[in-house]
């Protein structure tokens, strides 16, 4: 019989002064007792969302400043890091992605560590993970997380349209994924072109890594017995005429992102950490280029080493407040998919004990 995860969960609010909120994530990290894991020299990765241009949710460079002290304290080797998206936008590549990072303060400077794009300069920088799970086969993973010791997960909970909440489960699986490992689990099928935007420029030509991509009658065409489905030709092409046909089946996309974070987490046995903030928790991610209401009350900072347990005491906790399925009733969809499958290929367990920090 499995036995229950350990969950803690350290009360806060937005509303209290952002160093307070520091001292408590700093608390919520060292009561797992992964430091004692760290030798000297150690990479260690604080994985987090630097919140898309507009948003003000994500989670605030100034709350981290004292876990930083402290892994510094054990290694002189913390970066924090996240991989570069899938559409095209500011986070799309490592350029654009830092400058954002850094007007949202969490720059070398402020932090007093290294800020990183785990996937290279526009998502070439990957290796593939074997899982072969019932989904996913090989993971394709950004390569700086892969060659990480250890790894913090640091998740701003918030709903989500495709996956009805989005927390330590998508920040592994699809925040660690390079460009083509987050194409491989939102479809099924290659990139199109769409011939009415084709300047045939010749742009993705040049770019693209298995030349699938030819010209027909006089535009670009992607053939899909050669495409690999990287998605480069995706951020490169400047008329925007590469579009991705999204996978329509929500079930398959958790069950996609649970086995990529099983990837993830098999990488560092016993060296892994989930830190969930349950403060300022909107309908929609921090993608979302725009300020957005709270959908429920500030509840505080939950941390385990097991991220579907902390998931799951998340929800429960949001539910609880709430005093309904909020995040069923948001988005309309089965958000127990990625946790139920996640217990089944071995992620983690849906059975925690809650322990209360004062």
């Amino acid at each position: 019989m499995q036995m229950k995860s350990q969950v803690f969960l350290i009360p806060a609010s937005g509303r209290e002064s952002q160093e307070s909120i520091s001292r408590k994530a700093a608390r919520a990290l060292a009561k797992l007792g992964l430091h004692e894991a760290i030798a000297p020299g150690d990479f260690i990765g604080l994985k987090i969302h630097f919140g898309e241009k507009g948003n003000r949710g994500h989670i605030k460079p100034v709350w981290l400043m004292d876990m930083i002290a402290h892994l510094k304290r054990k290694s002189d080797r913390v970066y924090i890091s996240d991989s570069n998206t899938l559409y095209v936008g500011c986070r799309s590549n490592a350029v654009d992605h830092l400058d954002l990072a850094y007007r949202h303060g969490f720059s070398p400077q402020a932090l007093g560590i290294p800020c990183i794009i785990a996937d290279g300069l526009i998502g070439r920088d990957s290796e593939e993970i074997s899982v072969d799970l019932p989904r996913i086969k090989q993971a394709k993973i950004a390569a700086a997380f892969v060659n990480t010791n250890m790894l913090v997960c640091l998740s701003h909970f918030t709903g989500h349209a495709l996956t009805g909440f989005g927390a330590a489960v998508k920040n592994l699986g699809m925040g660690c994924a390079s460009r083509a490992g987050k194409l491989e689990q939102h479809a099924d099928v290659s990139p199109k072109i769409n011939p009415k935007k084709c300047r045939n420029c010749g742009t993705c030509f040049d770019y693209c890594p298995e030349n699938a991509i030819i010209e027909r009658e006089g535009k670009a065409y992607i053939d899909n017995r050669k495409c690999i489905g990287c998605g480069e030709c995706l951020v490169v092409c400047p008329a925007g005429a590469v579009k991705i046909p999204w996978d329509a089946d929500k079930d398959r996309i958790q069950e996609k992102m649970a086995e990529y974070a099983y990837s993830v987490v098999s990488l560092f046995p016993k060296k892994i950490v989930c830190l969930n903030f349950l403060i300022k928790m909107t309908k929609d991610c921090d993608c979302m280029c725009k300020e957005a209401p709270a959908i429920v009350e500030d509840i505080g900072i939950l941390a385990s080493v097991d991220p579907v347990a902390v998931d799951q005491a998340s929800v429960d906790l949001v539910h609880e407040k709430s005093g309904r399925n909020l995040l069923r009733d948001l988005n309309h969809v089965d958000w127990r998919v990625q946790l139920e499958h996640g217990k089944k290929i071995g992620l983690g367990n849906t059975e925690y004990v809650l322990d209360i920090l004062d």
